[in-house]
């Protein structure tokens, strides 16, 4: 049975060096959460303008749900500068005001969160008071059963240690990656030992269901309440790492909200996660239009 997955915050334009992509988080882990065969469904906001109507027509080519996509006719649709190295990672400078910086409580999110199975956010998107609240409104209108994955991306200087200790009291799911980690225990005022260690505090502190540290390279840790699990990353030839994070996440929910074990979740998430690092931009095409047969070939 398909899930209704919510991903929840900015809808942006990252633009390149002569081509442009549609990004941000709640975009690309909705988009990955439809390919993987759940309903993935994007509560943003975009402007009026040229680049708002252009986001509406590629996420319609992308079979992605517009339904809860605002539209701002004050402000402009998101954009941000990415610079890629030799490497292909990524550099982001973020524009601001945007239109998802105005997110607004109405009765359709409201609606849309009491339906909803899972929802992911992140801390950008409450970089705005009026954002924040809208979000914090969300996550608290959804059921007690539902899954609430918090997504940590700390791009300074958009985040604060009230948003983050806020965000980490109301999710079930907590993922960062190893830079974050350390920053997030000194913030909590937590000891930092090792990463598991270091979950397994945070774990307790907030009474988190699950702790995910991906480690780029390294591959990616997973900390339970029963265990821990931990992967090297699959091997792949990196043409960008945009979108790759928010790709893996998508993974480790589908095979959560299914009750798989941590390998399994770990499995899952690093082979879509490396399936979208090698391809350009973070919302690539399955060949022949079948994931599986992409993935096959990771």
């Amino acid at each position: 049975m398909k899930k209704l997955v919510v991903g929840l915050g900015e809808v942006l334009w990252d633009m390149l060096p002569g081509r442009k992509y549609l990004g941000g988080a709640p975009a690309n882990f909705a988009y990955i959460t439809n390919l993987l065969g759940d309903e993935g469904v994007v509560a943003s906001r975009v402007g009026t303008d040229d680049l708002g109507r252009e986001a509406i027509q590629r996420m319609e080519r992308l079979r992605l749900p517009v339904v809860a996509l605002q539209s701002d006719p004050t402000h402009p649709t998101g954009m941000v500068n990415v610079s890629v190295d030799q490497k292909g990672f990524a550099q982001y400078k973020i524009e601001e005001p945007s239109a998802w910086d105005f997110l607004q409580w109405t009765p359709e999110w409201q609606t849309l969160a009491r339906n909803a199975d899972a929802v992911c956010f992140g801390s950008l998107a409450q970089r705005s008071e009026q954002s924040r609240a809208t979000i914090r409104s969300f996550v608290q209108a959804t059921r007690p059963e539902a899954v609430r994955i918090f997504d940590v991306n700390l791009r300074a200087p958009f985040y604060s240690w009230e948003v983050l200790d806020e965000s980490l009291q109301r999710a079930d799911i907590a993922k960062m990656n190893d830079e974050e980690l350390p920053k997030i225990m000194d913030l909590a005022g937590l000891a930092r030992s090792d990463e598991k260690s270091s979950a397994q505090s945070l774990m307790k502190q907030y009474k988190l269901k699950l702790v995910c540290i991906t480690r780029g390279a390294r591959g990616s840790l997973l900390v339970g309440q029963d265990g821990h699990h931990e992967i090297p990353a699959v091997p792949v030839k990196v043409a960008d790492t945009i979108g790759a994070g928010d790709a893996f996440t998508a993974a480790l929910v589908r095979e959560y909200l299914r009750g798989s074990t941590l390998e399994k979740m770990n499995q899952a998430a690093n082979r879509v996660g490396a399936w979208v690092a090698s391809q350009a931009g973070p919302t690539p095409i399955p060949k022949d239009g079948a994931l599986q047969l992409s993935l096959a070939e990771i």
